[in-house]
């Protein structure tokens, strides 16, 4: 049955098979989205941060997002029927702007007519296909499907199906899934996928069409309905207590997006962002359920629940060895203020010349202010800045000769502790510059003179990096006063507000971060003055990754006070981090790992031959093993036989990881004897510090070498 462009409204359909019955509806739109729309659309051009109006270019780029988004893959629309929508493509601007919805329905139930019929057909047909699939033939698949064009007809689709369900068998098959297994598990897959479609209702309908329009905005815009636009995407506010991460759907898959600092995936999992969840299990001995095709809602369901209760999570890595498949274990809890508070330690290092120094490190997990004790006017409120001025303090009383502040993965928080957080680094001065839609500018800063730590200081950062950590790292960089290292950050440098509309909200975009200097943080972020290798990638993470987002400009800098604690010996600085990087076991490793994850990532094409396919992963195996010994050989540690060894070596701790792994000390440096302090009394964290962080302690500890022998001055009590 073919649905005709003309009709809003044909019945329900009867989904008959194998046994699984569900009924899917036509859906229509109701009058409150027509005015939503209405509203929506004014909202978007009268207080977005650009001026931005939709018109008829933006209307073909809204059409093209929602098919995009209805069938990313091209899996069940074809060519021919994709055409048809084009009547449309310089008309959604002037039918949007009257509320009339008629287009985003009429194409959803042509949609969801041919994956009805689809999806019935591939379900009917499954076992037998799968019986018959010869994993000795060579064809191919493509890598991405989303990024090849639509099908010319229904037999090119039905060739499309065939190769999809022979990629994902043999990936069960190399994933020692039992041959008995293999189909019936694909079936529950698309029944599961065929009900979740037959769930969508008008509002999950209207909250595509319109994330497709907010998205031509900037990717920080969109519409939340009355359940929060769940289908597509879920902000910040929404990240689940369970485990504390961020998810959002990509394709068929929930995709990681953050890992909450403190959260109990960070202290208890090497969960990482990009990875890709394709199953769910309860306690520690449940069946996993596949939510390959699940709707996120659905997904996050299943990983929320009661406190001190065990999830397990069935991931594939973001690029790792073919067909790979790690299980972890969480224990559900709550992010707790106090766990996400920034902790110290101090590590002792010999310089070049022989001296011992000793660098205290400063972790700060996230921007964080108790605002209701704030409020209530209680003096013992607790936030970043006051926890670092006494962990500055306890150092100092540990006789420190510099300080470095890990921002790693911190991916922002209260402005207002960005801002008080830099005015314990400076004297006085302005530290960030917020422009909004109206072109007008506010300075923000710390107005008087003050008590300020003037040592020694290098900031770390990383990909996770954003928002309120790049204003801090921004300002001690335009100030001069610290070193910045690390990799190039996020690049969050806008600032949303939620506006009600008729039916949902509406988070729009009304203003941008400046630095003193006049630079956005936005889309570039802050470029370290000494980069680390990484294994987050640019092109997958971080606000370049995204669509439409907005580009990086400047503003007239304000006068500021330079430091100059950096400018002048930089060169040498990193001409001597350079020549240890070279024999850093550490940092070796991380760059063979990239070029591995590029290796995969690179490949257009997807092997259908078992054969090749074992032979790739041997392959990427033993390139893994072989860095992973390399490294461990340059640090005197025991070789591994197999990679086996390293999966139970990482179960049984989940912080030997790539970028955690704390390096022998004459691995970086012959002469140097490192050793580490902690106060059994203190609030500082249990972790040893890793080789990034050791490495940034010795680029400090250059850096006092080379500024003059002056007394570093003390922040005062």
């Amino acid at each position: 049955m073919r649905l005709s462009l003309s009709r809003a409204v044909l019945g329900t359909l009867a989904v008959i098979a194998s046994g699984f019955v569900y009924a899917i509806a036509e859906s229509e739109p109701t009058k409150a989205q027509s005015n939503t729309l209405k509203a929506m659309i004014k909202e978007l051009e009268d207080s977005h941060y650009v001026d931005r109006r939709y018109d008829d270019g933006m209307s073909q780029a809204h059409l093209d997002t929602y098919l995009d988004r209805l069938d990313p893959s091209r899996l069940f629309l074809t060519a021919a029927e994709v055409n048809e929508f084009s009547q449309w493509q310089t008309a959604l601007d002037d039918l949007g702007k009257d509320g009339n919805l008629d287009p985003a329905f009429e194409i959803y139930n042509t949609y969801v007519t041919k994956a009805d019929a689809r999806l019935n057909k591939v379900i009917d047909e499954l076992p037998q296909l799968v019986d018959s699939f010869d994993y000795t033939a060579n064809e191919y698949t493509e890598a991405d499907p989303t990024e090849r064009a639509w099908a010319s007809d229904q037999d090119a689709l039905t060739e499309r199906w065939r190769k999809r369900i022979k990629s994902q068998a043999l990936s069960l098959k190399l994933a020692d899934k039992a041959a008995d297994e293999i189909a019936p598990t694909l079936v529950k897959r698309y029944q599961n996928q065929l009900m979740r479609l037959g769930q969508n209702k008008e509002q999950d309908v209207f909250a595509v069409y319109a994330n497709a329009l907010t998205t031509q905005f900037d990717p920080h815009t969109s519409y939340f309905s009355p359940r929060r636009a769940e289908n597509f995407d879920i902000d910040m506010s929404l990240s689940f207590e369970g485990i504390g991460a961020v998810l959002q759907n990509e394709d068929e898959y929930v995709k990681v997006v953050r890992i909450v600092p403190a959260g109990p995936a960070d202290k208890q999992s090497d969960l990482k962002p990009s990875e890709l969840i394709v199953g769910v299990g309860q306690g520690d001995s449940g069946a996993l359920t596949d939510v390959i095709g699940w709707r996120l809602d659905d997904v996050v369901d299943m990983i929320r629940g009661p406190r001190d209760t065990t999830v397990r999570l069935e991931v594939i890595p973001s690029a790792s060895r073919s067909d790979e498949r790690r299980l972890l274990s969480i224990t559900r809890n709550e992010v707790k203020l106090e766990e996400q508070a920034a902790q110290k330690k101090v590590i002792e290092i010999n310089d070049v010349q022989g001296n011992s120094r000793k660098i205290g490190i400063i972790d700060i997990p996230a921007f964080y202010l108790d605002f209701d004790a704030y409020r209530r006017g209680d003096p013992e409120f607790k936030s970043t800045t006051r926890d670092v001025a006494r962990l500055i303090q306890e150092l100092n009383q540990e006789d420190i000769d510099g300080l470095v502040i890990d921002l790693r993965n911190n991916g922002g928080g209260s402005l207002r502790e960005a801002n008080e957080l830099t005015g314990l680094f400076i004297e006085y001065g302005p530290t960030v510059q917020i422009r909004s839609a109206s072109s007008r500018v506010y300075r923000d800063g710390k107005r008087r003179r003050g008590p300020y730590y003037d040592g020694p200081v290098a900031v770390m950062i990383n990909r996770l990096s954003a928002s309120a950590s790049e204003i801090f790292a921004g300002a001690l960089q335009d100030y001069g006063r610290a070193v910045i290292v690390g990799d190039r950050s996020f690049g969050k440098g806008t600032v949303q507000t939620l506006l009600e509309l008729p039916e949902g909200q509406l988070k729009v975009t009304e203003s941008k971060f400046y630095r003193i200097s006049g630079d956005s943080t936005q889309h570039r972020g802050v470029v370290p003055d000494i980069s680390f290798p990484s294994l987050l990638q640019h092109d997958e993470i971080g606000e370049s990754a995204y669509d439409n987002a907005l580009d990086w400009d400047r503003i007239a800098p304000i006068r500021f006070r330079d430091y100059g604690a950096v400018s002048s010996i930089l060169p040498v600085l990193a001409k001597r981090h350079s020549e240890r990087a070279i024999d850093n076991p550490d940092f070796q490793y991380i760059l063979d790992q990239q070029v591995l994850a590029e290796d995969i990532r690179s490949e257009e094409i997807v092997s259908l031959n078992e054969a090749e396919r074992r032979a790739e992963r041997e392959q990427q195996e033993a390139y893994y093993l072989a860095i992973e010994n390399a490294r461990r050989g340059a640090k005197g540690q025991t070789l591994l036989s197999s990679l086996d060894e390293l999966l139970d070596e990482e179960s049984s701790d989940t912080e030997e990881v790539a970028e955690n792994t704390v390096t022998d000390s004459s691995a970086l440096q012959e002469s140097s004897a490192d050793t580490i302090e902690s106060d059994e009394d203190s609030s500082d964290s249990d972790d040893e510090p890793d080789a990034l962080a050791i490495e940034t302690a010795r680029i400090l500890a250059d850096a006092i070498n080379l500024r003059s022998p002056a007394v570093v001055q003390r922040m005062n009590p």
